[in-house]
Formats: C-alpha cells, sequence, structure tokens
C-alpha cells in the first residue's frame, strides 16, 4: 500500500516557506496547516500516536513555540518578524483547537485514515 502522506507533506513545506518568508498569512497558514495534518497522519499511519488527533495537538504545541521564538526575536531584534509569529502562533492554535476538538467529540472519525 503506498501512503498519500508524503505527497502532502512535499507540498506543505514549501507553501508554508514561501508565506513565512514574504509574511503571506494565507500561505503561511494553508502550507502549515497541510504539512502538519500530514505529519500527524504520518505519525498514525506508523501507529506512533493512538490517534490522528492526538498527533495533531501535539505538532501544534511545536508550532506554538516557534511562533512564541519568532516573536520573542522580533523583540528582540529591530526585525520585522511579527507578522510570521502571527502566523505560526495563529495556524498552532488552529491546530490545537481541531486536536483537542476532534480527540474529545469525534473519537470515533479518524482524519484522513
Amino acid at each position: 500500500m503506498v501512503s498519500p502522506w508524503p505527497l502532502f507533506v512535499a507540498l506543505g513545506i514549501p507553501i508554508a516557506e514561501i508565506g513565512i518568508l514574504f509574511g503571506l498569512v494565507p500561505l503561511a497558514v494553508g502550507g502549515l496547516l497541510l504539512f502538519c495534518g500530514s505529519i500527524a497522519g504520518i505519525l498514525r499511519e506508523n501507529e506512533y500516536v493512538s490517534s490522528a488527533w492526538r498527533g495533531l495537538t501535539g505538532v501544534s504545541v511545536f508550532v506554538i513555540v516557534g511562533g512564541l521564538a519568532l516573536w520573542y526575536a522580533d523583540t528582540a531584534t529591530a526585525s520585522d518578524l511579527l507578522i510570521r509569529a502571527y502566523s505560526l502562533i495563529g495556524t498552532g492554535v488552529l491546530l490545537l483547537v481541531a486536536g483537542v476538538g476532534g480527540d474529545l467529540f469525534a473519537r470515533d472519525a479518524e482524519p484522513g485514515v
């Protein structure tokens, strides 16, 4: 059986990077949602996590921490990283809400599996 996740990872990374690099919020958020959802699917497919929802929740923590690191770097330097930090933090919160909500309310349904 061939896994569909590598294709989505390969699309999610450049889309997110273009959005983050140039400060394009819709591309950054969309690319990160695609990338992180694919990572959660890979984790579930390989049985590293018991539920894709929990994998999504775990990945969201890394995205939020990355956003907070950019936010701190913006305050510590004179660079313009704030819109990028908000993109990452907002995406992380969306992923966290989706992961927790899915785990609480959609226990029988697995996303993408």
